[in-house]
């Protein structure tokens, strides 16, 4: 039997990172059929092959699942997708500040005069 352990940290309120907890558990659910019941702060989950509990801190989500032989084969790519997730909805978004907008603004070249020749920006790297 192979097990799963995966601990994220966040800087979340905890309803916040409850709602987190709820969207991971409601995709586990609608993709592989698992059943899930919230308990305080912990949500226990199951089915056939696969049962684990997800417990929610005022500062980390921490996620435990143990799968079943057949299951023992995917584990890596549920390591993943459950990566994903977290990385997906727990991810800050920075917001955009006077001094941010300053910044840009500062950054930009100075126009170019008559006779001068026009430059060109530099392309981004492609990923």
């Amino acid at each position: 039997m192979a097990s799963i352990a995966i601990a994220r940290k966040h800087q979340l309120t905890h309803k916040k990172a409850k709602e987190v907890a709820e969207k991971i558990a409601q995709d586990l659910n609608d993709r592989f059929d698992l059943t899930y019941a919230w308990e305080g702060d912990h949500i226990a989950f199951e089915r056939p092959g696969v049962h684990g509990t997800m417990h929610v801190a005022h500062d980390t989500i921490e996620l435990n699942a143990s799968l079943g032989f057949l299951l023992t084969a995917l584990k890596p790519a549920i390591e993943r997708e459950i990566h994903a997730q977290l990385d997906k909805l727990l991810a800050a978004k920075p917001a955009a500040t006077a001094k941010t907008a300053k910044t840009a603004h500062a950054e930009r070249p100075p126009k170019a005069g008559k006779g001068a020749k026009p430059v060109k920006p530099a392309k981004p790297p492609r990923a």
